[in-house]
């Protein structure tokens, strides 16, 4: 028969990068207006900010986050903080109470003003179909922010085919550190060796797969970071693009 595995590979579960991988994305946290437009939203919520005083306050809180995690979580790598915090101190700082919901819409509200357009890469749906076809589990293994990613999942209508979401800011760590990995092999009880990463970026998606010891597929995306020749990461399979034909002919069995 014409049936062949990879080194008798047959993988169960498949462990997706998001943004550069699903998704295609374009930010930007830095223009004048995002701010400006920020800074009416926290004034017009009794927290008065001039446009360069938010900025400023908010890359300082984001930094003191940091530091704090570096404190309490020793056994960590790859911190993340959460910038649900960060958006409820530029309110509380100003001696305003404000609540879970009105942080997060803040949050949104922040997001939706950077994102400059965001869609899922062409034959994203079919490759998650085609998974769950054959009765794959898919997971997501994300460094991103709560309040950003998940409702973005929802709005591109992709959270149903995940058998699991872990997003970097809920558990206090980001890829490569194997920690994130282990978090996730834990909670879902995978097996190692029928396991495969899935990213576009090779000093977190596979530099850590590989540190955890895990088979991986790197994919050279428009929004790849620029190869670090320092990084001596080996991806189980290379592709130089972004094909969804290609990783169904490689991976899936």
């Amino acid at each position: 028969s014409m049936c062949y595995y990879v080194g008798d590979i047959m993988y169960k579960n498949y462990i997706f990068d998001l943004y550069g991988t699903l998704v295609d994305i374009n930010t930007d946290e830095d223009y004048v207006e995002l701010w400006e437009e920020m800074a009416e939203f926290y004034s017009i919520h009794h927290a008065t900010y001039t446009p360069a005083e938010l900025r400023k306050s908010y890359h300082e809180l984001c930094k003191e986050e940091e530091e704090k995690h570096i404190k309490k979580y020793k056994n960590i790598t790859h911190h993340e903080i959460d910038v649900h915090d960060v958006f409820k101190k530029l309110y509380t700082n100003k001696g305003v109470k404000v609540n879970t919901q009105s942080v997060t819409a803040t949050a949104q509200y922040f997001r939706i003003l950077s994102t400059k357009y965001i869609r899922l890469y062409d034959g994203a749906i079919e490759l998650l179909e085609t998974l769950k076809e054959k009765g794959k589990s898919i997971y997501l293994l994300s460094n991103a922010q709560h309040d950003f990613t998940y409702y973005e999942i929802c709005f591109l209508d992709i959270e149903k085919y995940f058998d699991g979401i872990l997003i970097s800011s809920n558990e206090k760590v980001k890829k490569p550190d194997p920690y994130f990995y282990q978090i996730l092999f834990e909670r879902y009880n995978l097996k190692k060796k029928e396991s495969i990463m899935i990213g576009n970026d090779k000093s977190s998606d596979i530099a850590g797969a590989t540190n955890f010891g895990i088979d991986s597929l790197y994919f050279y995306s428009n929004i790849s970071p620029k190869e670090d020749p320092s990084i001596e990461s080996k991806a189980t399979f290379t592709l130089d693009r972004v094909d969804y034909q290609k990783v169904k002919e490689l991976i899936i069995k």
